[in-house]
């Protein structure tokens, strides 16, 4: 295969995962960052914009091991990993599960705006080129979707299991009590870690 072509698939892999985060985040602090609608949930779920990209950023590893699957030696790594850059930028943001970055959500949109700079630089490349290709623009159209609905999806669920321990937490169950006393992704839900 050529090896171009390997590179603009692994180009539209990293932006499927990624591309969608500065729009989502955008979106919901526009929404939620709207002093009407301010409240402890809004400033929760803006909370939990970081958490979530970081998660985005390990179902990001998961697929890369998938695809290095069963071969993990550095000639495999090196043939299937055409574009390392992009990779390493893409493993980066599991940093953002450290409370220094946890703290800074705008780190976590400066460093998804390349994934989206490659589909806006797509569409101006289209709109000034008259005989580009317009399977390229479809292709970043497809991906921009799929990553949006990932990146709207994991805030979403991470909003919902807050809300279920803090339900639970209330009721004060016994494995609450437990679960609350150790762990280490319920920090996450800790009020000291949010502003």
């Amino acid at each position: 295969m050529n090896s171009s072509f390997l590179a603009y698939i692994q180009k539209l892999e990293a932006m499927a995962f990624f591309s969608g985060y500065a729009l989502v985040y955008t979106v919901i602090l526009f929404i939620l960052g709207n002093r009407r609608l301010k409240g402890k949930l809004s400033d929760r779920v803006i909370s939990f914009l970081p958490a979530s990209y970081a998660l985005i950023s390990i179902l990001f590893l998961g697929f890369q091991l998938k695809k290095l699957y069963p071969d993990y030696s550095f000639e495999h790594i090196q043939f299937t990993i055409q574009q390392p850059f992009l990779v390493i930028w893409g493993l980066l943001p599991i940093a953002f599960l450290a409370p220094f970055f946890y703290k800074r959500p705008v780190l976590s949109l400066l460093h998804s705006c390349l994934f989206f700079y490659f589909v806006v630089s797509d569409l101006f490349f289209l709109a000034i080129t008259p005989s580009a290709d317009n399977n390229i623009v479809k292709n970043d159209m497809r991906v921009l979707a799929a990553s949006i609905i990932l990146n709207l999806a994991l805030p979403g669920l991470i909003t919902i299991l807050f809300l279920a321990f803090s339900y639970l937490k209330k009721r004060k169950p016994l494995f609450v009590k437990k679960l609350g006393s150790s762990g280490i992704i319920l920090g996450l839900f800790n009020s000291k870690n949010h502003k």
